[in-house]
């Protein structure tokens, strides 16, 4: 009992150490500017006002950002669940030679960190005049993402191998199996697999920055970062613009919430 107690009280420690900076942010948005620096510090305002999402809308161009960022993460997820899946299946349930060497190439992919690759990368989009264009944020996912190709397919290999091979035996090409057998079964890892790259587009900051040079097309992430650094800070339109920044990822996490945590174990298990 009291071990069980403690890991609760530790459990909650990291908790509550994870979800402080949201909270100062989420309160900071609400507060005054004049109460933002209170000393001593106070985490809930001393009177809420609504002018910081007022003063956000009018100072940054928030809809064109959230316009672009909603494209991109939308191409991103569409790709994702294009390419990933089908990769997946070949490596799964699939049997052709060479499948043992690739499935080891997709895994050492994964243990290169992106700033290995990065300079490459930007020469090569850099040669193909893509640089300030959305085609390096796009079509890479297009191509599939190491990480999710291998998450599906530890999923797939759940699957009963007697269920595809009995619908081989009744005719089903590979295509038909893959989208009326293994796609419906692998609904929780994809839904997982869209929640993941969804999130990484929507708060990705690293690539627009290096790609985007055109304000026009800025995503949110570096277009707060563009304005906010080209004016003096207003901490209280800037933690509002934060704040909507951070709700569509927060309620795409909620709502596919049981898929992904279905999905993730699934695939740790096996």
């Amino acid at each position: 009992m009291v071990r069980a107690n403690g890991r609760r009280l530790v459990v909650g420690g990291l908790v509550l150490l994870f979800v402080f900076p949201f909270l100062a942010m989420l309160s900071t948005a609400f507060k005054l500017p004049g109460d933002i620096f209170h000393a001593p510090p106070r985490l809930l305002p001393a009177e809420w006002t609504w002018d910081n999402f007022a003063a956000a809308f009018e100072q940054i161009p928030i809809w064109r950002y959230l316009g672009n960022t909603l494209f991109l993460s939308a191409a991103n997820v569409a790709g994702t669940l294009l390419a990933c899946p089908l990769v997946a299946y070949s490596l799964s349930k699939v049997r052709w030679r060479g499948r043992s060497a690739l499935l080891a190439v997709v895994l050492a992919t994964m243990m290169l960190p992106p700033q290995v690759t990065m300079i490459p990368v930007y020469l090569l989009w850099n040669g193909l005049d893509a640089s300030g264009t959305y085609w390096p944020l796009i079509a890479p996912a297009f191509f599939g993402t190491p990480f999710l190709i291998f998450m599906i397919r530890q999923f797939l290999m759940s699957v009963p191998d007697d269920l595809i091979a009995a619908a081989r035996l009744d005719g089903a090409h590979e295509l038909r199996i893959y989208w009326s057998i293994v796609l419906p079964l692998a609904r929780p890892a994809l839904v997982t697999s869209a929640v993941f790259q969804f999130v990484w587009t929507w708060t990705d900051f690293l690539n627009p920055l290096i790609y985007l040079n055109d304000s026009e097309k800025y995503t949110l992430s570096i277009g707060l970062y563009a304005f906010f650094a080209e004016h003096d800070v207003a901490w209280g339109p800037l933690m509002a613009a934060c704040v909507l920044f951070t709700i569509p990822a927060l309620l795409i996490f909620i709502i596919g919430q049981r898929y992904f945590v279905g999905g993730v174990s699934a695939g740790a298990i096996k």
